[in-house]
């Protein structure tokens, strides 16, 4: 089957991938772009994985301030190195994780960091979990993937490491857990 070039820049603005990773899949999916995208969601997993012990020291801070100057968010997003650093891509996507957390509240980074004491008196554990842990939240804007979800498919458009270090919500006469 031909794979057309503007079928292959269709996937690419819906995926991020690269132009041969996109006429890839879509040759391996028979031209079916829903088949497409999940074959580079999966390699996606695989290249997130890959990289997850790599160091990455390099990274930004972000930060949101909502309407209102009610709530702000500072969050470290690290990334292997300075280049992908300095990319508008790589510093929106970690502006999005800001906004994300000044919406959501989330308490933890990962499930590991909440207290045993605490996770035993929720009725729900997972709920409880995907309510409190910001990589385990519904991302706000597209509530079928998670923060961990985004994040691995950034790590396959950047082929790098990319950690969500630490963050702080801060709300006006609230003190935050630090």
């Amino acid at each position: 089957m031909e794979i057309k070039a503007t079928d292959v820049k269709n996937l690419r603005d819906l995926t991020g991938a690269g132009m041969m990773e996109a006429k890839q899949a879509l040759t391996e999916a028979a031209g079916d772009v829903a088949r497409a995208t999940a074959i580079l969601k999966e390699r996606g997993a695989t290249i997130a994985a890959k990289k997850a012990n790599r160091v990455a020291a390099n990274g930004v801070v972000a930060s949101y301030v909502h309407t209102g100057n009610k709530i702000g968010v500072l969050v470290e997003v690290n990334v292997e190195t300075d280049f992908v650093a300095r990319d508008e891509k790589f510093i929106s996507f970690a502006r999005e994780i800001a906004v994300h957390i000044a919406g959501m509240n989330p308490t933890y980074l990962t499930k590991d960091e909440v207290p045993a004491d605490e996770l035993a008196g929720a009725d729900d554990k997972d709920a409880y979990i995907k309510e409190v842990c910001l990589l385990e939240q519904p991302f706000v804007k597209d509530p079928s993937k998670t923060i961990r979800q985004l994040v691995e498919e950034e790590v396959a458009r950047f082929k790098e490491n990319i950690q969500i270090k630490r963050f702080v919500r801060f709300e006006l006469g609230v003190v935050p857990v630090c």
